[in-house]
Protein backbone atom coordinates (compact mmCIF):
# COMPACT_ATOMS: atom_id res chain seq x y z
CA UNK A 1 0.00 0.00 0.00
CA UNK A 2 3.07 2.75 -0.16
CA UNK A 3 2.14 2.89 -3.39
CA UNK A 4 -1.21 4.01 -3.18
CA UNK A 5 -1.10 8.07 -2.50
CA UNK A 6 -2.30 9.09 0.80
CA UNK A 7 -4.04 12.45 -0.65
CA UNK A 8 -5.00 13.46 -4.08
CA UNK A 9 -7.16 12.16 -6.55
CA UNK A 10 -6.46 9.02 -8.64
CA UNK A 11 -7.99 6.38 -10.85
CA UNK A 12 -7.39 2.76 -9.21
CA UNK A 13 -7.27 0.26 -12.26
CA UNK A 14 -7.86 -3.24 -11.49
CA UNK A 15 -8.27 -6.71 -13.39
CA UNK A 16 -11.59 -8.01 -12.87
CA UNK A 17 -11.89 -12.31 -12.33
CA UNK A 18 -14.68 -11.92 -9.48
CA UNK A 19 -17.38 -10.00 -7.86
CA UNK A 20 -15.09 -10.17 -4.47
CA UNK A 21 -12.62 -8.30 -6.52
CA UNK A 22 -13.98 -4.39 -5.71
CA UNK A 23 -15.28 -5.82 -1.91
CA UNK A 24 -11.75 -7.20 -1.30
CA UNK A 25 -9.98 -4.06 -2.35
CA UNK A 26 -12.21 -1.77 -0.79
CA UNK A 27 -11.56 -4.18 2.53
CA UNK A 28 -7.78 -3.26 2.63
CA UNK A 29 -7.46 0.59 0.78
CA UNK A 30 -6.97 3.10 3.48
CA UNK A 31 -8.99 5.53 1.73
CA UNK A 32 -12.58 5.37 0.05
CA UNK A 33 -12.92 4.05 -3.24
CA UNK A 34 -15.80 4.62 -5.89
CA UNK A 35 -16.24 2.11 -8.23
CA UNK A 36 -18.04 2.21 -11.58
CA UNK A 37 -20.61 -0.29 -10.99
CA UNK A 38 -23.25 -1.90 -13.77
CA UNK A 39 -26.45 -0.39 -12.79
CA UNK A 40 -28.20 -4.16 -11.93
CA UNK A 41 -26.23 -4.13 -8.62
CA UNK A 42 -28.08 -0.98 -7.98
CA UNK A 43 -31.47 -2.60 -8.40
CA UNK A 44 -30.60 -6.09 -6.95
CA UNK A 45 -31.85 -6.43 -3.41
CA UNK A 46 -28.48 -7.77 -1.78
CA UNK A 47 -26.34 -5.54 -3.82
CA UNK A 48 -28.33 -2.25 -4.11
CA UNK A 49 -27.94 -1.47 0.24
CA UNK A 50 -23.96 -1.90 -0.02
CA UNK A 51 -23.92 -0.10 -3.62
CA UNK A 52 -25.44 2.79 -2.23
CA UNK A 53 -23.79 2.80 1.46
CA UNK A 54 -20.54 2.79 -0.27
CA UNK A 55 -20.82 5.10 -3.14
CA UNK A 56 -20.29 3.45 -5.66
CA UNK A 57 -21.10 4.94 -9.49
CA UNK A 58 -23.95 3.81 -11.40
CA UNK A 59 -23.01 2.77 -15.10
CA UNK A 60 -25.44 2.32 -17.48
CA UNK A 61 -24.00 0.39 -19.83
CA UNK A 62 -26.36 0.34 -22.37
CA UNK A 63 -27.22 3.84 -22.32
CA UNK A 64 -26.10 5.99 -25.60
CA UNK A 65 -25.35 8.84 -24.68
CA UNK A 66 -22.53 9.02 -21.15
CA UNK A 67 -21.95 12.40 -21.60
CA UNK A 68 -23.53 12.41 -17.86
CA UNK A 69 -21.58 9.92 -16.31
CA UNK A 70 -18.14 11.38 -17.62
CA UNK A 71 -19.39 14.53 -16.27
CA UNK A 72 -19.51 12.66 -13.31
CA UNK A 73 -16.68 11.33 -12.75
CA UNK A 74 -14.75 13.97 -13.97
CA UNK A 75 -16.65 15.59 -10.82
CA UNK A 76 -15.58 13.13 -8.50
CA UNK A 77 -11.72 13.02 -9.58
CA UNK A 78 -11.56 17.09 -9.61
CA UNK A 79 -12.31 17.54 -6.44
CA UNK A 80 -9.33 16.49 -4.78
CA UNK A 81 -9.72 13.85 -2.36
CA UNK A 82 -11.19 11.17 -4.33
CA UNK A 83 -10.22 7.55 -5.38
CA UNK A 84 -12.39 6.39 -8.86
CA UNK A 85 -11.90 2.42 -9.10
CA UNK A 86 -12.12 1.18 -12.53
CA UNK A 87 -12.31 -2.35 -14.57
CA UNK A 88 -11.11 -1.37 -17.52
CA UNK A 89 -11.88 -5.71 -18.85
CA UNK A 90 -15.37 -4.25 -18.71
CA UNK A 91 -16.81 -7.63 -16.39
CA UNK A 92 -15.49 -10.98 -15.09
CA UNK A 93 -13.01 -12.34 -17.30
CA UNK A 94 -14.01 -16.12 -18.13
CA UNK A 95 -10.80 -17.43 -17.97
CA UNK A 96 -8.67 -17.81 -14.79
CA UNK A 97 -5.65 -16.89 -16.91
CA UNK A 98 -6.67 -14.52 -19.63
CA UNK A 99 -7.63 -10.83 -19.39
CA UNK A 100 -10.26 -9.89 -21.52
CA UNK A 101 -9.71 -6.61 -24.04
CA UNK A 102 -9.86 -3.70 -22.17
CA UNK A 103 -11.83 -0.20 -22.78
CA UNK A 104 -9.64 2.75 -23.01
CA UNK A 105 -12.35 4.59 -20.74
CA UNK A 106 -9.57 4.58 -17.70
CA UNK A 107 -7.08 6.25 -20.20
CA UNK A 108 -9.35 8.66 -21.08
CA UNK A 109 -10.51 9.68 -17.67
CA UNK A 110 -6.70 9.89 -16.29
CA UNK A 111 -5.57 12.13 -19.49
CA UNK A 112 -8.86 14.66 -19.02
CA UNK A 113 -8.64 14.52 -15.46
CA UNK A 114 -5.04 14.95 -15.12
CA UNK A 115 -4.66 12.26 -12.08
CA UNK A 116 -2.88 9.18 -12.03
CA UNK A 117 -3.41 5.38 -12.38
CA UNK A 118 -2.68 2.74 -9.96
CA UNK A 119 -2.47 -0.53 -11.25
CA UNK A 120 -3.71 -3.07 -8.97
CA UNK A 121 -3.25 -6.75 -9.41
CA UNK A 122 -5.60 -9.51 -8.21
CA UNK A 123 -4.81 -12.75 -7.79
CA UNK A 124 -7.03 -15.74 -6.59
CA UNK A 125 -10.58 -14.50 -6.94
CA UNK A 126 -11.35 -16.13 -9.62
CA UNK A 127 -10.56 -19.50 -8.00
CA UNK A 128 -12.34 -18.10 -4.88
CA UNK A 129 -15.29 -17.11 -7.00
CA UNK A 130 -15.70 -17.24 -10.48
CA UNK A 131 -18.28 -16.19 -12.76
CA UNK A 132 -19.84 -19.33 -12.87
CA UNK A 133 -19.45 -20.25 -9.10
CA UNK A 134 -22.98 -19.69 -7.18
CA UNK A 135 -21.52 -19.39 -3.61
CA UNK A 136 -17.71 -18.37 -2.79
CA UNK A 137 -14.81 -21.17 -1.86
CA UNK A 138 -13.79 -19.94 1.55
CA UNK A 139 -10.36 -21.96 2.37
CA UNK A 140 -8.70 -20.08 -1.02
CA UNK A 141 -6.76 -16.35 -1.09
CA UNK A 142 -6.98 -13.34 -2.71
CA UNK A 143 -4.02 -11.57 -2.84
CA UNK A 144 -3.98 -8.10 -3.86
CA UNK A 145 -0.83 -6.12 -5.45
CA UNK A 146 -0.76 -2.29 -6.00
CA UNK A 147 1.85 -0.96 -8.51
CA UNK A 148 3.49 2.00 -9.05
CA UNK A 149 1.93 5.02 -10.28
CA UNK A 150 1.54 5.42 -14.28
CA UNK A 151 1.44 9.21 -14.77
CA UNK A 152 0.32 10.43 -18.48
CA UNK A 153 1.39 14.11 -17.99
CA UNK A 154 2.89 14.60 -21.37
CA UNK A 155 -0.59 14.11 -22.67
CA UNK A 156 -2.62 16.22 -20.35
CA UNK A 157 -3.93 19.60 -22.03
CA UNK A 158 -4.47 17.69 -25.25
CA UNK A 159 -6.46 16.21 -27.52
CA UNK A 160 -5.97 12.62 -28.96
CA UNK A 161 -7.40 10.09 -31.24
CA UNK A 162 -8.44 6.59 -29.97
CA UNK A 163 -4.77 4.93 -31.40
CA UNK A 164 -3.45 6.92 -28.45
CA UNK A 165 -6.05 6.36 -26.25
CA UNK A 166 -5.51 2.43 -26.81
CA UNK A 167 -1.57 2.65 -26.36
CA UNK A 168 -2.34 4.44 -23.20
CA UNK A 169 -4.67 1.71 -21.78
CA UNK A 170 -2.28 -0.79 -23.32
CA UNK A 171 0.35 0.42 -20.86
CA UNK A 172 -1.71 0.22 -17.93
CA UNK A 173 -3.02 -2.97 -19.01
CA UNK A 174 0.65 -5.08 -19.40
CA UNK A 175 1.30 -3.58 -16.04
CA UNK A 176 -2.17 -5.18 -14.49
CA UNK A 177 -1.11 -7.95 -16.45
CA UNK A 178 2.49 -8.04 -14.45
CA UNK A 179 1.14 -8.03 -11.02
CA UNK A 180 -1.84 -10.37 -11.51
CA UNK A 181 -0.15 -13.33 -13.42
CA UNK A 182 -2.67 -13.05 -15.55
CA UNK A 183 -2.13 -12.66 -19.77
CA UNK A 184 -2.96 -9.66 -21.62
CA UNK A 185 -3.16 -11.16 -25.30
CA UNK A 186 -4.37 -8.11 -26.62
CA UNK A 187 -1.99 -5.35 -27.23
CA UNK A 188 -1.66 -4.27 -31.27
CA UNK A 189 -5.25 -5.64 -31.42
CA UNK A 190 -6.23 -2.08 -33.45
CA UNK A 191 -3.44 -2.42 -35.92
CA UNK A 192 -4.11 -6.08 -36.29
CA UNK A 193 -7.89 -5.58 -36.97
CA UNK A 194 -7.29 -2.52 -39.47
CA UNK A 195 -5.17 -4.91 -41.50
CA UNK A 196 -7.91 -7.63 -41.72
CA UNK A 197 -9.62 -4.80 -42.78
CA UNK A 198 -8.24 -3.89 -45.85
Amino acid sequence: MENMPKEGPVIVALNHQSYLDFLSFIAVCPRPVHFLSAEKFFSNLFWAPLMYMSGQIKVERKAHDKHALHDLIHSHLTRGKIIVGIFPEGTRAYDPTEMLHAFTGVAKYAVHSEVPVIPVGIKGAFEVMSRRDKAPKFKKNISIHVGSPIHFTEHHGREHDEKTYRELTDRVMLELSRLSGKNYSHVGKMERDAKRAI
